[in-house]
């Protein structure tokens, strides 16, 4: 078998390079389009593109979309004041969920699930009869 050649003309290397440029200036603008979205784009603005060439320009340049982000779950007074403190340190804001859950033999067992805040430390407490004025009361 012989090698295969492929000539790249220079047009094509100058073409190449405004594209990743333009590429990333609409990934800049537009930070939740990914790559087909912005090609639909390119095709709008007059270049001569396919999905194909673009999401490997967009791998190349280490482009990615962002995750989105969970809205987080708010206190609200009736004053439509939000009364959600954020941690300055640890041991600052801790955050607290009882859960119940039934072993196979039908006894119920609660679970206090302790999340400090600023450093996401997870503490784990299990009771069978516990309520929440035993939890304050071992403090």
């Amino acid at each position: 078998m012989s090698p295969v050649r492929i000539v790249i003309s220079e047009s094509m290397r100058e073409d190449e390079d405004r594209l990743t440029q333009t590429i990333v200036a609409l990934a800049g603008q537009y930070g939740r389009y990914g790559y087909r979205r912005i090609t639909a784009l390119l095709v709008r603005a007059g270049w001569r593109v396919d999905k194909d060439r673009v999401e490997r320009i967009w791998r190349r340049e280490g482009l990615k979309v962002p995750k989105r982000q969970k809205p987080r779950g708010r206190l609200w007074l009736n004053d439509g004041s939000c009364v959600r403190l954020r941690p300055t340190h640890p041991n600052h804001v801790w955050s607290y969920d009882f859960v119940s859950v039934r072993t196979h033999d039908g006894r119920s067992v609660r679970l206090l699930n302790l999340i400090d805040e600023s450093t996401l430390f997870a503490g784990l407490q299990t009771s069978c009869s516990a309520t929440f004025g035993d939890i304050l009361s071992s403090k």
